[in-house]
């Protein structure tokens, strides 16, 4: 059985809630599974000090979507970090494989191309009852473990790009 995501290290504790605001991208396959994994995004977001209006949420179709979605939302540069959750449960056919593949190698290019944390949150499992597992049960929810590592990361970016001689800009898209 799969463990619990680590707990969160927070780098600066008791400055208040984390700057900026924070997106997260849901794909509406296996749609019941997904709405838990927002929910525990949206709870980790909030415990974490976010201002539930500095939270917007957009649905996309599938999790396959996520990337193109992530990135478009990444490169407006309205976000801090982006949280993705899905599922995509093991069928019959190889599909899962691609899917489940693609989206992951998707979300780490957008994040890389544009230098905005951007975590993932899909579960990729076997069956139905995994995922359920994954999704709030006995294995904790990926959502709110995503969540928790983009709160994570975008307060490492920011305090990065704020030490003196930090070579950031738009035109680098956060590469040094």
């Amino acid at each position: 059985m799969a463990g619990r995501a680590p707990r969160p290290q927070r780098q600066q504790p008791g400055r208040g809630g984390p700057r900026g605001r924070f997106a997260v991208i849901a794909g509406r396959f296996n749609e019941p599974i997904v709405k838990r994994l927002v929910s525990g995004a949206l709870r980790a977001l909030t415990a974490a000090g976010v201002a539930g209006d500095a939270v917007d949420v957009h649905w996309v179709p599938g999790a396959f979507e996520l990337p193109l979605a992530a990135q478009h939302l990444a490169r407006s540069r309205r976000y801090a970090g982006i949280v993705c959750v899905g599922c995509v449960i093991k069928g019959e056919t190889p599909h899962f494989d691609f899917v489940a593949g693609q989206a992951a190698a998707g979300i780490r290019e957008a994040s890389l191309a544009t230098g905005i944390p951007i975590t993932f949150g899909v579960i990729t499992s076997l069956t139905e009852a995994q995922a359920w597992a994954r999704a709030g049960g006995d294995v904790g929810n990926r959502g709110a473990e995503a969540a928790e590592a983009a709160l994570e990361m975008a307060e490492f970016v920011g305090a990065e790009k704020s030490k003196p001689g930090a070579k950031y800009s738009r035109t680098t898209k956060g590469k040094r």
